[in-house]
C-alpha cells in the first residue's frame, strides 16, 4: 500500500459535506478531516457524521481527523474527539509544552493519533525537541490568510530535517492545486492536505478528487 495520502478538510454545512462525501471515490488513500470551523459549528455531532458517512462508503479503512487546533485542556479535548469517532486530532505547536505532552500522552492511551500542527511555528524542529514523546503525526502548515495576504511559502524545507531525526508521519497543508500536492511528496511529505478546491466547488468533487489522487503513487 502506498504511504502517500490525500487529506480533504471539510468545512461546509452538514448537507454539503454529506454530498461531498457521497461524490468522493471510495479510495483508501483519502483521509477526511472535520475542519475547525465545521467542528465549531456542529461540535462532536459533525465529527460523528463524517466518520459514519465515510465508513459506510469505504468500510473499516475510513480514517477521520478532527482539526481541534487544541491550545489548552489537551486531555479533555482528545477525549471528546475519540468519543465522536475521530481517528486523529490536532493540537497546535504553539500550545504550552505541558498541553502538548498531555495531548500526546492521552491520545496514545485512548488509541487515537495525535497531530501537532505547526501553524505559525518558525522552528518546528525545536518544538519536537522539547516534547517527552514524538507524536505519530506532524503537520507543516501555511495558513489560509498567510497564503492569500503574505509572501510566506509552505515550509517544505522542514520536512527533511524532521525526518532526519525523528520517526513520524508528516502532513503538509497550504497548497490547493495538483502541482502543490506533487510538491508535498517531492519534498518528502506523506500526506497532502487540501480544502478550498473541493469546498468551494462541491459539484466538481468527483473530478477534482480524481485529479488530486492521480498525483499520488499507487
Amino acid at each position: 500500500m502506498s504511504k502517500q495520502k490525500l487529506q480533504i478538510s471539510l468545512n461546509n454545512d452538514l448537507g454539503t459535506v454529506q454530498s461531498i462525501i457521497g461524490s468522493l471515490p471510495a479510495d483508501k488513500r483519502i483521509i477526511l478531516e472535520a475542519g475547525t470551523s465545521f467542528i465549531k459549528r456542529y461540535g462532536s455531532r459533525g465529527i460523528s457524521l463524517i466518520k459514519q458517512t465515510w465508513k459506510q462508503k469505504v468500510g473499516s479503512v475510513a480514517y477521520v481527523v478532527a482539526d481541534l487546533k487544541c491550545m489548552d485542556r489537551g486531555g479533555q479535548e482528545i477525549f471528546i474527539a475519540k468519543n465522536a469517532g475521530a481517528d486523529a486530532a490536532t493540537v497546535l505547536g504553539t500550545a504550552p509544552v505541558e498541553t502538548l505532552n498531555e495531548f500526546i500522552e492521552k491520545s496514545a492511551e485512548l488509541g487515537i493519533d495525535a497531530i501537532v500542527d505547526m501553524l505559525n511555528v518558525t522552528f518546528p524542529f525545536e518544538i519536537l525537541g522539547s516534547l517527552k514523546t514524538i507524536p505519530p503525526y506532524v503537520m507543516l502548515h501555511l495558513g489560509v490568510e498567510e497564503r492569500l495576504h503574505t509572501e510566506k511559502q509552505i515550509p517544505y524545507q522542514d520536512c527533511g530535517r524532521i525526518k532526519g531525526s525523528y520517526t513520524t508521519t508528516i502532513a503538509i497543508a497550504g497548497g490547493e492545486t495538483p502541482r502543490d500536492v506533487r510538491r508535498v511528496f517531492f519534498n518528502g511529505g506523506d500526506i497532502a492536505v487540501i480544502w478550498e478546491a473541493i469546498n468551494t466547488n462541491p459539484r466538481e468533487t468527483t473530478v477534482l478528487a480524481n485529479q488530486f489522487l492521480s498525483t499520488l503513487k499507487i
